[in-house]
């Protein structure tokens, strides 16, 4: 039987500076003036349209994506979470993270950020070595990255995550423990590792840079987890390490299945209805039309069908190293794990999903191979 999963909420801001070569996020290039006020007006209107989904529960995060939600004056985003706390309650310990670029680090604004009740930042560092910046399009550099982190403790932010990228354009082992050095250094509660990929309708799509061999990015990827283990950041996702008890608990809950409102241009959500239906929904995409009152916010809903739940919850849990209890896909899903026994065994006689009857969670060959693990979950 489906148990109504706790709730958090993403909130879209989608405008940069300038627009990365190799982000197919939703983001777009801010104009001399952003349109706060209005966009404050449309997220508050947004959720309104989706409080029908909230069925009695609590917030338990929010995340400021983007784009880069630190364009945004904390007038602004205190006017937000007040309509946003007024319309859905939060848990007492709410976590609040706001995503952030070292080019907009201002110290009296970031310290007004943390007033209002944000207590989390997640800041794109991306690399600390002026060319890699330079090819990967980003506005700041290494001085100002080092900067943000000391801005962001001196604010009174004691949590926070950087982002970091590996197998960037010509990139040896070397340069990418250089980073890796840097990032502990400054000592963040949290870190996103992860490989640059090419992704579609990206100017690296259409153009893309030279990358290192396949044996390269291996070794940086081996020699970069011992490093971050000896530095006492635990794995606990497929790209996520945190220090003791610093997990991003919004992320733990995108990869257990639990249920988010997504408002915004854009955004997406995951949601559950009591009678067991769960369904995704996105929000219009354009900042325009997002704006333009005679539009719908919502672009489009999907119901996920029965047999496309097993792959759905797979998708998310088994990025956990540690995976979940198996209780939760009955929890998440309403359906028997039992009708996964031949899927199950299969991917465990291949070496790909632990033995232990009480959790779901993939050896260490089944996150190499991930793809190859949920292939076993997809309809048939």
């Amino acid at each position: 039987m489906l148990v109504m999963p706790p709730l958090a909420a993403y909130i879209h801001i989608p405008w940069c500076v300038r627009k990365c070569p190799y982000c197919d996020f939703n983001s777009h290039a801010a104009g001399p003036e952003l349109p706060e006020e209005a966009y404050v007006d449309a997220l508050l209107a947004d959720l309104e349209s989706d409080l029908e989904h909230v069925h009695g529960r609590s917030l338990t995060s929010i995340f400021f994506g983007g784009g880069t939600p630190s364009l945004f004056s904390a007038k602004a985003l205190d006017r937000l979470l007040t309509g946003v706390e007024q319309r859905i309650p939060f848990v007492r310990d709410i976590e609040i993270t706001l995503e952030a670029n070292p080019g907009t680090f201002e110290q009296e604004k970031f310290a007004a950020y943390r007033r209002l009740g944000i207590n989390r930042l997640s800041i794109g560092i991306q690399s600390f070595q002026e060319a890699k910046l330079k090819a990967l399009g980003r506005i700041h550099g290494r001085d100002e990255t080092v900067r943000a982190a000391d801005m962001a403790r001196q604010a009174g932010f004691d949590n926070f995550n950087l982002d970091l990228m590996h197998g960037l354009p010509d990139q040896s082992v070397d340069d990418a423990l250089a980073d890796l050095e840097q990032a502990i250094a400054l000592a963040p509660t949290h870190l996103s590792w992860y490989q640059l990929t090419m992704e579609p309708n990206t100017v690296f799509w259409s153009k893309p840079p030279e990358l290192p061999e396949d044996d390269t990015l291996w070794d940086i990827q081996e020699a970069g987890q011992a490093r971050l283990a000896d530095a006492g950041y635990c794995q606990y996702e497929t790209s996520a390490y945190a220090q003791t008890g610093r997990q991003a608990r919004h992320n733990l809950n995108y990869w257990t299945f639990g249920d988010f409102l997504g408002i915004g241009a854009g955004a997406h959500a995951k949601l559950s209805r009591p009678d067991g239906q769960i369904i995704r929904t996105w929000k219009t995409r354009l900042p325009k039309d997002y704006l333009d009152p005679t539009k719908r916010f919502q672009a489009g809903e999907r119901n996920l069908e029965p047999a496309d739940l097993p792959f759905e919850f797979m998708m998310n849990v088994l990025r956990l190293v540690e995976g979940v209890p198996a209780e939760l896909y009955s929890q998440r899903t309403g359906q028997l794990l039992d009708e996964l026994n031949t899927a199950l065994t299969q991917a465990r006689d291949q070496g790909l999903l632990v033995r232990d009857p009480q959790r779901l969670a993939p050896t260490a060959k089944g996150q190499l191979f991930l793809n190859d693990l949920l292939q076993h979950f997809l309809p048939d």
